[in-house]
């Protein structure tokens, strides 16, 4: 970013009244979960244009910075919501049981979310997106509510330092590794020991596509729960009583040192989503600061609102829009529609497929076409928030 764009962002009429909302992070929020519906909902996963894929391993696409997204943008709020409920004198335990309440059932949502539509228990999947960002909030909340902002920077530091220390220092039992080659897998997907953790307590109830390790297991949890930190840092910094210029530089400034300070943490401790590693932390923080300095200084201080609009609009009802996608995605895909073939036999094509290929395939061609469809599924999701908006329903928890 220039010098003269961070100029032209900084630029506002002197005061900005540090207890109102932060319409800039319901417009990151939502972006953000566009973004999520947008590379979760291809027309067709073997037609995706690698910067909506994830990385295989070790390195990053902008898939990638999603979901550190998403618990960046929960610690932000922490500082804000529970931090207003601290001032206004609310005891600890009344925050914590609200926190307790809060985490479960996020937690229960996505719970039922993985196991809809058949709720085959034996085998659900127990960790997941929901389950960590439950889990993280609750964990950052404590953190939040029992530490100074001291605190919590060396708390985060600590977990990343510790985390860093688990993954490099213990080894895997060699009766693991062992039957991790015999079934032909994937040493370095496998056989660290985030993923024995998972294969031992969690096995059967894995991410399916995988069923031996889990992008949010459990030890990784460490981590993550250090990317909610940050956001809680990073909201104590926009919370305080400096000038909105100030506030934008400090955002550029950290964010760009982040990413570079992650990036030399990349040489020891490779940048990697599914194991969330510490560099991957401290990179996507750096990049969650930049695009919540943008959204700041244009909504917040600059006060363009109106272009960013649909953006608001997901972000106030980012829970329900998720779960609604979720379960219409998962539809699209058990519904079918049946054909006629010439030979009199009936074919049937799942709903996903039969809209892409009818509808986006035959004119855009099947890359453009998937992209498309991605893109017509964002817009398909905006319209019942639209009317929620409208009609002033949010969805809380």
């Amino acid at each position: 970013m220039t010098a003269a764009a961070a100029e032209y962002l900084a630029h506002e009429s002197d005061k900005l009244p540090d207890t109102s909302r932060l319409m800039s992070l319901d417009v990151f929020r939502g972006l953000t979960v566009a973004a999520m519906i947008l590379v979760n909902n291809p027309g067709s996963w073997s037609h995706v244009y690698p910067p909506l894929e994830h990385a295989e391993w070790n390195g990053w696409t902008p898939t990638d910075l999603i979901f550190p997204f998403f618990l960046f943008i929960v610690g932000v709020a922490i500082t804000f919501s529970i931090g207003a409920r601290i001032e206004r004198g609310e005891t600890r335990r009344r925050i914590l049981k609200g926190a307790a309440k809060r985490a479960l059932k996020i937690y229960a949502i996505g719970f039922f979310l993985a196991s809809f539509p058949f709720f085959h228990l034996s085998r659900v999947r127990i960790p997941g997106v929901l389950a960590r960002i439950a889990v993280c909030f609750l964990c950052a909340t404590l953190i939040f509510v029992f530490t100074s902002v001291r605190g919590q920077a060396v708390t985060a530091a600590v977990l990343l330092e510790l985390y860093w220390v688990l993954m490099k220092a213990i080894p895997v039992p060699a009766d693991y590794v062992q039957a991790v080659i015999e079934r032909g897998g994937n040493l370095d997907k496998e056989a660290n020991l985030a993923a024995y953790i998972d294969y031992s307590l969690l096995k059967g109830h894995l991410w399916s596509q995988s069923k031996f390790w889990d992008p949010e297991g459990l030890l990784s949890t460490i981590p993550a729960t250090a990317t909610v930190l940050l956001g809680i840092l990073v909201g104590h910094w926009i919370k305080g009583a400096r000038p909105p210029r100030q506030k934008v530089y400090g955002l550029i400034a950290g964010g760009m040192a982040s990413i570079m300070i992650g990036q030399m943490m990349n040489i020891w401790f490779p940048i990697n989503k599914n194991l969330w590693t510490s560099s991957y932390v401290v990179f996507t923080a750096g990049w969650a600061m930049l695009f919540l300095a943008l959204c700041y200084g244009l909504v917040d201080v600059r006060g363009y609102r109106r272009a960013v609009f649909p953006f608001v609009v997901f972000g106030m009802n980012a829970l329900a829009v998720f779960a609604l996608s979720g379960l219409v995605a998962r539809l699209f895909g058990l519904i079918k529609e049946s054909a006629t073939q010439a030979d009199g036999s009936i074919t049937y094509t799942p709903l996903q497929s039969y809209y892409y290929e009818r509808f986006f395939a035959s004119w855009a061609g099947p890359l453009n076409g998937s992209l498309v469809y991605a893109i017509a599924f964002v817009l398909l999701m905006y319209w019942p928030m639209h009317v929620l908006y409208r009609k002033r329903i949010f969805f809380k928890v």
